[in-house]
């Protein structure tokens, strides 16, 4: 089974604490899974489906850790823009801050491009780590 590594990407870009995305083992299709916005059925009905094909996992977000590719976003600049980004990462709110920071200081298509990066590293490594042949 080969897949698409932007498969990949996609479901480690939209995971979130409600959602899990799975990989068919059989079909090689990303299956999504989510407490908010599918009934108990629907959900069982992919669970199910998954149990029958087998499947593996793809990193929830959790194992992402935005946070950690926001720190390496910042270690890769020096002088203000680093010292700025590196106090609005601090405390409750930190996202916002940060993403309201990259705008504000003109670097957020370097920020996107970054963590767009991070993530097709990530997910190159997921299918690696499972030895699931991809192509981009």
């Amino acid at each position: 089974m080969k897949v698409k590594l932007s498969d990949i990407i996609d479901a480690i870009e939209m995971t979130d604490q409600y959602s899990e995305y799975f990989l068919d083992k059989e079909t090689g299709k990303v299956e999504w899974v989510s407490d908010m916005a599918m009934t108990q059925e629907e959900q069982e009905e992919v669970y199910d489906r998954l149990d029958e094909h087998g499947f593996y996992r793809l990193p929830t977000s959790f194992d992402i850790r935005d946070y950690d590719i926001m720190e390496d976003f910042i270690d890769t600049l020096s002088g203000s823009n680093h010292d700025r980004l590196a106090s609005a990462i601090q405390g409750k709110g930190a996202f916002r801050r940060f993403k309201d920071a990259v705008i504000r200081l003109g670097i957020d298509k370097q920020w996107y491009d970054f963590q767009a990066d991070a993530y097709k590293r990530k997910a190159a490594r997921w299918c690696e780590d499972n030895d699931i042949e991809y192509e981009e």
